[in-house]
């Protein structure tokens, strides 16, 4: 991986093989990121995306291989307890136009993942909602 910041918006190329929350986790701790936006496109052959069942309040996750364009990749950096953490989202396509999608759990590249990180000026904090089941913005 490499990445260069320019004033409030950081580009970087994740490279082949790498996985891309273990990256954007690296870019976060060295650049000190309280708050921001993450936006990418790419391609993947590993990916692991879930979707939360509300009424059960846990997730289920699906694990994907093979040849994958990523579609869209956004979310946030923040932070839960004063420490790292990240909301990602991804779509990723196959050679058949299908799509499939979710929460981020886990994505290796398999070409080149180029993103987008834009810095907020500020802090906005996680708390675990015992009602909804999940970890919100807490203001």
């Amino acid at each position: 991986m490499e990445y260069r910041r320019f004033k409030d918006t950081i580009i970087a190329r994740i490279d082949k093989g790498e996985e891309i929350l273990e990256q954007v986790k690296a870019i976060a701790l060295k650049e000190q990121i309280r708050l921001a936006h993450v936006q990418a496109l790419g391609a993947v052959n590993q990916f692991t995306v879930g979707v939360f069942k509300t009424q059960e309040k846990e997730y289920l996750a699906n694990d994907f291989e093979g040849s994958y364009e990523i579609v869209s990749l956004t979310g946030t950096i923040n932070t839960m307890d004063g420490a790292f953490y990240c909301h990602l989202h991804m779509s990723a396509g196959n050679d058949k136009g299908e799509v499939f999608g979710g929460h981020l759990n886990r994505a290796v590249v398999s070409a080149t993942c180029e993103m987008v990180i834009t810095l907020v000026d500020g802090t906005v904090d996680r708390a675990f909602d015992v009602e909804i089941g999940l970890n919100l913005f807490k203001f």
